[in-house]
């Protein structure tokens, strides 16, 4: 009977903890965790995977290295033992897309809008994750989500949104957005991008209403 439970509580660690931190690393990535993390609590789990997280965006210059795999590693463990979290899901998500995982990352900001479609976060992160690619019909598809989500304030939706219309050369509707952004935080790079805007937007006037002319005198 004791060989038993023994047996039982190895294969409890196991599911619980090793395979976690390898499906987290599963894009075939030989790493396992240097340090056994299985009698740290969530909140001390939450703390460490915190400092390796901001190492690991700092460090990494695309080799995977110790701080980039802790950083997967626990929050990894960290999605195991609260799956209900949309802030471990976001966060492994950033760090899949980081280091070029891209399956992974999407899966992680679905699952985390899977657990409240509601949540503003994974839908900026999607939008995060097209714009970097140059997928932008889908970034502003994400970027317009989170920001009817509740990012409507949010300087970075606002201003990416807004660099997607310019890019669409829709001026108006980029010229609502970054001014928006510049409410939220005024900068000389931002301004320099809105009057440069204004500028195409009252080319782009001045050419329709002679066109109109035109039309209407023939």
């Amino acid at each position: 009977m004791g060989r038993l439970i023994r047996f039982i509580f190895i294969l409890l660690i196991f599911f619980n903890f090793v395979l976690p931190s390898y499906s987290a690393l599963h894009g075939k990535l030989d790493y396992q965790i240097p340090i056994d993390y299985s009698k740290l609590s969530e909140e001390e789990l939450d703390a460490k995977a915190g400092v390796y997280y901001n190492l690991a965006l700092k460090t990494y210059n695309g080799k995977i290295n110790e701080e980039m795999t802790s950083a997967l590693n626990l929050y990894a463990i960290l999605c195991n033992k609260n799956p209900k979290s949309i802030f471990y899901k976001t966060r492994l998500g950033i760090l899949y897309d980081v280091i070029g995982k891209d399956r992974y990352a999407k899966g992680c900001f679905n699952a985390a809008l899977g657990v409240n479609p509601n949540a503003p976060e994974p839908y900026y992160r999607l939008g995060e994750f097209y714009y970097r690619r140059e997928l932008y019909k889908m970034a502003l598809k994400m970027y317009n989500e989170a920001y009817k989500k509740g990012y409507n304030e949010h300087y970075e939706t606002l201003y990416k949104i807004g660099d997607i219309y310019e890019k669409f050369g829709d001026t108006e509707a980029a010229l609502r957005y970054l001014r928006l952004a510049s409410k939220k935080s005024p900068n000389s790079e931002l301004d320099n991008k809105i009057k440069r805007v204004e500028a195409v937007n009252q080319s782009n006037r001045e050419y329709y209403s002679d066109t109109r002319i035109r039309n209407v005198e023939r």
